[in-house]
């Protein structure tokens, strides 16, 4: 199904700057169980790239758009992907753009991916060649521009590498191609700090709380190869997959255990979402 400013239609303007120019953003959302996880989380993050963007998008846009979301939830039969995308609108060549521009609501079902159950105890992952730009104004929100994370996850065709990690220009180890990492030393969790790249992710910030519920001492802080190397446990995350814990790492010839304290944050997460 798809619905665009609210009417079924699977085309958009040829001018739609999201089209032309990457200008938009968009949320991946799982549909689980006949619910909609973490809506309200992904619908704040939304607003917060427009508003980083300068992209129109008032209260009565977002009313709009969750009853749309609604409406396209109540139509589902099975788990399904929902993905929401929101474009400054159609406009004339060039990069400057009008100020009173109707911005496009573009919202899409997919259906939900299906992994193997053994990636919740183990995947084996890669470094990536490609990295990531540092740009402040953009570090967080899911804006269009993906060409970067495309690049980068076509480094390689081998299924048995699931996902790629993605450094800055400044040796930072950042992200996963669609997901965020975290390291376990000590008993203690870390987290790239992203100021300046990376995808503040959904189900990274869970984790945070869930950690902080647990009293799990977290850093969120630099992070590099080194971190790494000398890491107890490493896993990376994200809405659909929840969480994956990283048993080999290919190009470092690394290997972890499906450690402890993953386990405790992977059945916290399990939890919460059962009792949501």
């Amino acid at each position: 199904m798809i619905l665009i400013n609210g009417h079924p239609e699977n085309r958009i303007e040829i001018t739609d700057r999201g089209l032309q120019y990457g200008d938009g953003l968009f949320e991946t959302i799982a549909y689980r169980n006949g619910q909609l996880e973490y809506f309200a989380q992904h619908l704040s993050r939304l607003v917060e790239g427009c508003q980083r963007l300068k992209i129109a998008f008032p209260v009565a846009q977002q009313q709009s758009l969750t009853k749309e979301v609604n409406a396209v939830c109540r139509q589902l039969n099975n788990d399904a992907v929902i993905k929401i995308m929101v474009t400054r609108g159609s406009g004339g060549r060039g990069y400057r753009y009008q100020t009173d521009m109707q911005t496009s609501r573009i919202i899409s079902t997919h259906s939900m991916p299906i992994y193997p159950d053994s990636h919740q105890s183990g995947i084996t992952v890669r470094l990536c060649q490609q990295r990531l730009a540092i740009n402040p104004t953009l570090a967080g929100i899911k804006h269009l521009n993906r060409l970067e994370q495309v690049l980068a996850r076509n480094e390689w065709q081998d299924d048995s590498i699931v996902e790629g990690l993605m450094l800055d220009y400044q040796d930072q180890l950042i992200e996963g191609t669609m997901s965020n990492v975290f390291l376990v030393q000590n008993n203690q969790l870390s987290t790239a700090e992203l100021s300046g790249s990376g995808i503040a992710g959904i189900m990274r910030q869970q984790l945070i709380k869930i950690a902080d519920r647990l009293s799990i001492p977290l850093h969120i802080t630099s992070l590099t190869i080194d971190d790494l190397k000398s890491a107890d446990e490493v896993f990376v995350c994200n809405s659909l997959i929840g969480i994956w814990p990283v048993t080999r790492i290919t190009d470092l010839d690394m290997h972890y255990s499906h450690g402890p304290l993953t386990q405790t944050l992977q059945r916290a997460l399990t939890s919460q979402n059962r009792n949501a």
